[in-house]
């Protein structure tokens, strides 16, 4: 029979509940049974607490998923390796896809969730300034900043949610119609499978890195240039 809590002398033998807890246990089951079922009741649950114990380190679900996602997304705040802005982004879209890789059932919410929290804002001038540091304007930075990120958010999306995964025909064609009618995707079928993915996306980054590293010499701030005398001014004729 258990002793009420507060006992002089009993120890309770129940985990204490915390916000960390609490998150990993969201994770645990959003990995395991994917966003739609997901809700603070089931959570309770399985942590052997009410709802509204819950509520007490999260004023709404809306706000257990604001801190599911910056959880995830704290790791891409962590020093990346290396001086060069290149090698830099290069480290930072290969953490971003192996994010997803970990979390292909939360990857999605992730993906197009406005990352407008105090987390969220950072990961996006980390990387920002990282660009920027590769292509010294503001424009282009900006637009490489978005190409960046369409390619390895799609990347990732479509490992984790995408074609493989999505609606399929009500009658697909089978293997023996495309063998007939279409060479080019028979061909290319084996090399969109999962042991390819890997090459194909460091195909891709490679050569948008390629293209920024190109671009880098034409936008650069000359920082040992020494400033321009100022022009004369010249006075009218009296």
């Amino acid at each position: 029979m258990r002793k009420k809590p507060g006992v002089r002398g009993v120890v309770s033998t129940r985990t204490p509940l915390t916000r960390t807890r609490i998150l990993a246990a969201a994770l645990d089951l959003i990995d395991r049974d994917g966003l739609v079922p997901f809700g603070v009741r089931g959570l309770g649950a399985s942590l052997g607490c009410e709802p509204m114990s819950i509520y007490h380190y999260f004023p709404s679900k809306a706000h257990l998923m604001d801190a599911l996602i910056d959880a995830a997304l704290s790791g891409l705040l962590a020093d990346t390796p290396g001086a060069d802005p290149i090698d830099r982004l290069r480290a930072m879209s290969h953490s971003y896809l192996r994010l997803a890789r970990r979390h292909p059932k939360l990857f999605p919410l992730i993906a197009v969730h406005r990352l407008n929290t105090p987390t969220g804002v950072q990961v996006i001038e980390k990387l920002l300034a990282c660009v920027h540091a590769a292509i010294a304007d503001d424009k282009l930075a900006a637009q490489y900043f978005r190409v960046l990120s369409y390619y390895v958010t799609g990347a990732a999306l479509d490992e984790t949610a995408g074609y493989a995964n999505g609606p399929s025909a009500a009658e697909p064609v089978s293997d023996a119609y495309i063998d007939a009618h279409c060479p080019r995707l028979a061909a290319a079928a084996r090399f969109h499978k999962p042991e390819w993915w890997g090459s194909t996306f460091d195909l891709g980054l490679e050569t948008l890195l390629d293209k920024m590293r190109a671009e880098a010499p034409l936008h650069a701030i000359d920082d040992t240039a020494s400033p321009s005398a100022p022009k004369p001014v010249i006075h009218p004729k009296r």
